[in-house]
Formats: structure tokens, C-alpha cells, sequence
């Protein structure tokens, strides 16, 4: 729509269909697009199909498959310990478990940032900032993201290296930031590692790539987020200074985006995560 002026004559500050979606909590902003496209959202009576479309949140009616847009949630991220079996999305279409199952006390729309296989388990942000989620889970950003992992084998140090270096997977390169081995039980062992990408079952393939199967999977940071001592299947909201973290480390990450650089946690610890258990 056209940029309009109040009375004063100075301009209305419009924005984009989707960031306002994102911001109100509906969608990310991938998926506002999406809604978009198919046609689901107005603006004063009209369809905004195209993803250029821009409105005055304060002064237009902006409608969501009928229902119009009337408030702004308060944003909230919260931090669920998921357990295996549980799917990293908001519905499924075949009824399996799904971390909303886990959720239905919080009463504000939130979906996942990312997600965790269905038979990973740990750290799983959710929150309904669109603009955060974004930044969090799209791969130019590579917010690093700390997973426990148990392999059949102990695999060899030149192994450990070329995890680092990068192997060739079906679907490009892939390759971790760090990966160091932590200790062996048996003939398994537990293996710390940091990747920036969120492909569909990554660590897992890279693992194969190098000879070793991934017996579990446990993420335990993403960013400068820990998942502490929280118990399977229990969720709690981020501190505001968490939730300052996480955003500094979204912004720093979008500004190296060209680039990735170690990032450094000011006045954070990280210390190790060591898994109970084998």
C-alpha cells in the first residue's frame, strides 16, 4: 500500500507484512511469507499476496485468515529440556507427539527455533519473536549450537579432524567448529561437538560420514544458552538477561555473518556439560 502522512504531515513509519507477523508473535517470518503467498492475510479489506506489502500496525486492520490483528504479545522465549520421542514442531498431520504437548499451559503462540530430531533429545528454544527466531536458526547467521553425542567406537583423533575440516555429505560439505572426545564407556563413546548449521539430521550424518554410528544425541548449549539441570519434558522462561544474551549473540552473529568468527561471552561461564549416564 502507499506510505501515507498524518495530519502534521509528517510520515507514518509502514512495515513489512511479515515482520509486523513476526513481531505479533503469528509466525516467523519465513512462514508470515508463506501465509502470505496463499493468500491468508489482508490488509483494510485487501490481500497482501506480495511480499513487499507494507502497513501501520497502529492504523491499519491487518487479518489472519479472517481474524484481525489486534495486539502485540509481550515476547517470550522460553527454554524446553525435550525429551526423546516428542516432534520439534507446532502440528502434525499424523497425530505423532509433538513438543506442544509439553506446552499447553503457556498461553502465548510460540513455535520452535529450529528444531531436534524426534529422537534427539535437550535444549529447545521456542518463542513467538519472529525476528529473533530468525536470526537464531537461519544458517547465515551460524549461531553456534553444543551437542553431546554417543557413538558406537571410539573414534581416532585424525578422525576427530576431519569433523573439523569439513566431510562431504549428499547434501554439500558440513563441518564442526569444534569436536573434541570426552571420555569411553565400553565400546561406546561421548564426543562434545559445535556446528553453526541446522541441517536435518547433521551431526548424525556427519558422525556416519566418518564411520560411527550416533547412538544419542543431546543438545546441550545453543549460543550462550545452557541447559542446566532442567528434568525431561520441563520447560522454563528465559531470565532478561539471558534473553539480552541470546539477542547480543543474534546481532553479533548477524554482524559475522560474512564470516564466522569464535565468539566471546562477556561475563558468561561455559562450563562442560558431561552427560549421566552412558
Amino acid at each position: 500500500m502507499r506510505e501515507r502522512k498524518k495530519s502534521r504531515g509528517t510520515r507514518l513509519a509502514l512495515e513489512r507484512i511479515q515482520k509486523i507477523l513476526a513481531k505479533a508473535g503469528i509466525a516467523s517470518r519465513r512462514e508470515a511469507e508463506r501465509m502470505m503467498l496463499e493468500g491468508r492475510v489482508s490488509v483494510n479489506g485487501k490481500i497482501a499476496d506480495a511480499l513487499g506489502f507494507k502497513a501501520d500496525p497502529s492504523r491499519d486492520h491487518i487479518k489472519v485468515d479472517g481474524r484481525r490483528l489486534t495486539h502485540l504479545e509481550p515476547k517470550v522465549i522460553l527454554l524446553l529440556n525435550k525429551p526423546r520421542g516428542y516432534l520439534s514442531t507446532v502440528k502434525d498431520p499424523k497425530g505423532r507427539p509433538t513438543i506442544m504437548d509439553l506446552l499447553k499451559n503457556v498461553p502465548w503462540r510460540i513455535y520452535p527455533v529450529g528444531r531436534l530430531d524426534f529422537d534427539a533429545e535437550g535444549l529447545l528454544l521456542l518463542t513467538n519473536d519472529g525476528d529473533l527466531a530468525h536470526l537464531l536458526s537461519h544458517p547465515r547467521f551460524s549461531v553456534p549450537k553444543t551437542y553431546m553425542v554417543k557413538v558406537a567406537g571410539v573414534p581416532e583423533e585424525k578422525k576427530l579432524i576431519r569433523l573439523k575440516r569439513g566431510v562431504m555429505l549428499e547434501d554439500g560439505e558440513a563441518k564442526a567448529v569444534s569436536c573434541s572426545l570426552v571420555r569411553q564407556r565400553g565400546k561406546n563413546s561421548w564426543v562434545r561437538v559445535v556446528v553453526t548449521e541446522g541441517r536435518n539430521r547433521l551431526v548424525k550424518r556427519m558422525f556416519s560420514a566418518i564411520g560411527h554410528t550416533v547412538l544419542k544425541l543431546k543438545r546441550v548449549e545453543y549460543g550462550p544458552i545452557q541447559l542446566g539441570d532442567i528434568p525431561f519434558g520441563q520447560f522454563r522462561y528465559l531470565k532478561p538477561e539471558e534473553a539480552e544474551k541470546l539477542r547480543q549473540i543474534s546481532s553479533e552473529c548477524r554482524d559475522r555473518s560474512s564470516g564466522w568468527k569464535p565468539l566471546r561471552y562477556s561475563n558468561l561461564s561455559l562450563p562442560l556439560h558431561r552427560p549421566n549416564g552412558a
